[in-house]
């Protein structure tokens, strides 16, 4: 095993756990998930979905307590399944990590231009008919560089900007939160359901695990922690996450509801800032919000930059993919090239803009429940405790069901020929990754 530096603690892998989950949709997205589901509707999809996630969230904990492995999924794999299952598994993983990257890159020129709309300038080119602006790609590029420089530098730094970022979103929640609630009222929640109740829950209940993917992240980090942390708190760390994910989307769902009649938000750029401030009769608030956004994007990225890099470095090291990957910096002790090679694919992939993304997004909501599925499953196999086998078999059904809403045709929201074209391409670049590896593990 090649060492990383031990720096972290459970605090840390709370942060990247929830980091890497909670990212701005709630500020974004508000108007599809209420009128998928309506207030209750929309509370109760993510409350059961987020339950539904519990189990393999415990299965998880203990997979990374047994077996703290960077590779993760990879390694709980290969210790029952063949090597080409294994590959595959993280192969896909890492899809998972690395497309919400430059998806974040792209999104901070988007928040920032709400502050300052002059952002919304010289356009450079279009992708599929959007425009891509130089203030917004000089944005991006910002971010992925300071990101890159700091996990390049030391998981330490890392944590630190994941600790202050995550526990300043909940702060500045807890400021727009109540400025929404003081000027809101009970009566705004009505209806309550935008369909009949079961539809309305069902609706919401699709889009949960796409933004409660993450909890698992905590495993790619898991062999950097602290010499004295007891194994056993790795058990802790995701379904902390989750359960703290649970509690800020049904909050902040409801605060929205509370704050305006929800079918008033319909349509607006960034529906949960406009309730807010509606309710709070000042602009002041917009900021608070924004800011709020701006942290909680800052820590997705970083979280998804860590799962990303240690997923790809630990593959690399294992021979599954070329083992250049493989390569620790002498001084500060991180998977140095695993950095620079996802800061530059995510540099790259920014400068093709949301458009062209929003496929390759889809695609990773899928990666996900495929990851969690097999990790499952290699637990069952591993024979644990009667009532832990059970717990595996249900996450071994929420990844496959996972799987089945994107694939299935009669589902809303399944994948078109786009998505599909997508997954084709990332496997097609996995097969000659993974060629590339075995010729270079066989000529060492």
């Amino acid at each position: 095993m090649t060492n990383l530096a031990r720096k972290l603690r459970l605090v840390d892998y709370f942060t990247l756990g929830f980091g890497t989950m909670v990212g701005v949709g709630w500020l974004v997205l508000m108007d599809d998930w209420l009128s998928r589901g309506g207030p209750a509707g929309a509370i109760l999809g993510y409350a059961l979905g987020g339950i539904a996630l519990l189990p393999v969230g415990y299965v998880y904990g203990r997979l990374i307590s047994q077996r703290p492995d960077a590779a993760g999924e990879v390694a709980y794999t290969a210790a029952v399944f063949p090597r080409a299952a294994s590959y595959w598994t993280g192969w896909i993983m890492l899809l998972a990590y690395a497309i919400v990257c430059p998806w974040e890159a792209v999104a901070i020129g988007r928040v920032a231009a709400f502050i300052f709309p002059a952002l919304d300038s010289v356009e450079l080119y279009r992708v599929a008919g959007s425009p891509v602006h130089l203030p917004h790609v000089a944005l991006g590029l910002a971010l992925t560089g300071t990101l890159a420089a700091l996990n390049y530098r030391g998981i330490r730094q890392s944590a630190i900007f994941q600790n202050l970022t995550t526990f300043g979103l909940l702060l500045l929640f807890g400021v727009f939160g109540a400025a929404g609630i003081a000027g809101g009222s009970a009566r705004n929640f009505t209806p309550l359901w935008s369909h009949t109740p079961g539809v309305s829950v069902l609706l919401a209940l699709q889009i949960v695990p796409y933004f409660m993917t993450g909890f698992e992240s905590t495993a790619k980090a898991s062999e950097e922690a602290h010499p004295d942390f007891p194994a056993e708190h790795h058990l802790y760390a995701p379904l902390m996450a989750i359960a703290a994910a649970i509690v800020f989307y049904c909050s902040v769902i409801a605060v929205v509801a509370w704050a305006q009649p929800w079918q008033s938000v319909a349509g607006e750029n960034f529906p949960t800032a406009v309730a807010i401030e509606r309710a709070a009769g000042s602009r002041w608030v917009v900021n608070v919000i924004l800011a709020a956004a701006l942290l909680s994007l800052g820590k997705v990225f970083n979280g998804n930059f860590v799962a990303a890099t240690r997923l790809l470095f630990a593959m690399a090291r294992r021979g599954l993919v070329p083992h250049m990957f493989a390569a620790v910096h002498p001084r500060f002790q991180t998977p140095s090239a695993a950095v620079v090679a996802i800061g530059a694919g995510t540099a790259v992939a920014s400068l093709v803009g949301s458009q062209l993304l929003v496929p390759i997004s889809e695609v990773g909501s899928f990666a996900a429940g495929f990851g969690w599925m097999m990790a499952c499953a290699a637990y069952f196999a591993m024979r644990p405790a009667a009532m832990d086998r059970a717990l595996a078999i249900i996450g071994v059904l929420v990844g496959a069901s996972l799987m089945l809403m994107k694939l299935a045709p009669v589902v809303p929201g399944h994948f078109t020929r786009w998505e599909f074209f997508a997954l084709g391409c990332w496997l097609a670049l996995g097969a000659a990754m993974h060629r590339n590896g075995t010729v270079t593990e066989t000529k060492a």
